[in-house]
């Protein structure tokens, strides 16, 4: 793995594009920090298509439907514990 400072890197970037071309790692250091990695440019797979599970997921009958018959909690009521517990916290009543 190389690792060049900025003015080094500026000065070989078609040197360095190389190498990394050929498969190296190459860093590219500010203050003897890294701060940026040349990595070769690779190409994409093929195009997804939409579609691609057709035919392998089943719909179950009533998959809308809640799956317990009881009924959720009022986020109204929750919201009104919050604001009192905040209350309380920061002195006001």
């Amino acid at each position: 793995m190389g690792r060049y400072n900025v003015h080094e890197a500026k000065s070989n970037l078609s040197r360095l594009l190389q190498k990394t071309a050929a498969g190296e790692e190459v860093t590219i250091m500010r203050d003897g920090k890294p701060v940026a990695e040349l990595i070769a440019y690779r190409k994409r797979g093929s195009k997804r298509l939409s579609g691609f599970a057709a035919g392998q997921i089943e719909m179950v009958e009533g998959w809308e439907r809640a799956m317990t018959p009881r009924p959720m909690p009022s986020w109204a009521g929750v919201c009104d514990i919050l604001a009192g517990h905040f209350d309380s916290l920061v002195g006001r009543q």
